[in-house]
């Protein structure tokens, strides 16, 4: 009996609400990959439901691991192709709801609609958490405060333990100024997931605001936790140079250099140069990294301006000159390079 190739994937793949959990690796490679087949198969045969079925869970189960993975363009892909797949089902409507809440370039027409799929989801399912916080999340964006408190503590009621409940009144408050209820919030989000980063960052930033040193030990979890993430890696460096521990500040910037990634590789050549020019009083050491700096990118003012203010100090004035005019180039109304430039070029 002969099968054809349709019925055999069927077989292979079977149906039903869980197959996509029983036959996908949590490999992103895999999971890519079984997307591009069942899209193929999808579009082979769109009238048959089955198929549209396999591809719709497919594309939820990444776009869930994007949301994880905080990697919202992929999210917003995988969640508006579901949607269109499937408007009602309540599950790629939420998921498209948060793809919505956490486009980088999102519009006050993308809160308005991510809240209308929050509140149709929350009518038909009341005890979804992660619809509710999602509904919150659309008030705060939206400067109401009051409502979106409301709404967090309803969720609290069904979940006490929901983190990202906390994590989102924690981020009101400090809208708010209410820094302590901020900060009572985040550690509060901590204690319901120990390994959750962005919680630490937060409290480091709150404190290093206050000029409160305990904010290192914060930063210094959130680096444990994400040992090469090169934003975290720099509000610690940072918070070491602030509260004058400009050793420790060189080796975390240094471990940032290592990461290879342009951007963050200048931001942390430039603030070695700004520990050797200005702690250690090493201008040449200084003209090195600041160099460095340049050649990794090649559009930072900071580091153009930097050189200029070091060239300056050495009295080599025309190498100056032409660092804060790099500087102006990449940013014409960059002005501390402005007013230097100016004052070189009225003294002579």
């Amino acid at each position: 009996m002969k099968v054809s190739f349709g019925i055999l994937i069927l077989f292979l793949f079977g149906c039903g609400s869980n197959t996509s959990t029983n036959i996908v690796n949590e490999d992103p490679k895999n999971l890519d990959s079984l997307i591009i087949m069942r899209e193929k198969i999808y579009l082979a045969d769109t009238a048959n439901m089955a198929y549209r079925k396999l591809y719709i869970d497919a594309l939820l189960k990444r776009g869930n691991q994007s949301y994880k993975e905080h990697n919202y363009s992929k999210l917003l892909t995988d969640a508006a192709r579901a949607f269109r797949l499937d408007s009602a089902n309540l599950e790629t409507r939420l998921l498209y709801a948060d793809a919505l809440t956490n486009k980088m370039d999102r519009s006050f027409d993308d809160i308005a609609a991510a809240q209308r799929h929050y509140k149709m989801i929350t009518e038909k399912m009341p005890t979804n958490v992660r619809a509710l916080v999602g509904l919150a999340s659309t008030y705060t964006q939206q400067t109401n405060f009051e409502e979106a408190i409301k709404i967090l503590d309803s969720a609290l009621k069904i979940d006490k333990k929901y983190r990202d409940a906390y994590v989102m009144k924690g981020t009101i408050y400090r809208l708010m100024g209410r820094l302590d209820l901020a900060k009572s919030s985040y550690e509060t989000a901590i204690q319901q997931d120990k390994e959750f980063y962005e919680a630490y960052v937060m409290l480091g930033a709150l404190y290093q605001a206050e000029k409160n040193e305990i904010c290192l030990q914060y930063f210094q979890s959130a680096v444990a936790l994400k040992p090469k993430d090169p934003e975290i890696l720099f509000s610690l460096a940072y918070a070491e140079q602030v509260f004058e521990y400009p050793d420790k500040a060189m080796i975390t910037y240094k471990k940032m250099v290592g990461l290879n990634n342009n951007v963050y590789q200048a931001q942390a050549l430039n603030q070695i140069g700004v520990i050797k020019q200005y702690n250690f009083n090493q201008l040449d050491s200084a003209i090195y990294y600041y160099n460095s700096a340049t050649q990794s990118d090649s559009t930072l003012v900071e580091a153009w301006h930097n050189l200029g203010l070091c060239y300056e100090e050495k009295k080599q004035l025309s190498q100056a000159m032409r660092s804060y005019g790099k500087a102006l180039h990449f940013n014409p109304q960059y002005e501390p390079s402005r007013k230097r430039a100016d004052k070189l070029k009225y003294a002579r």
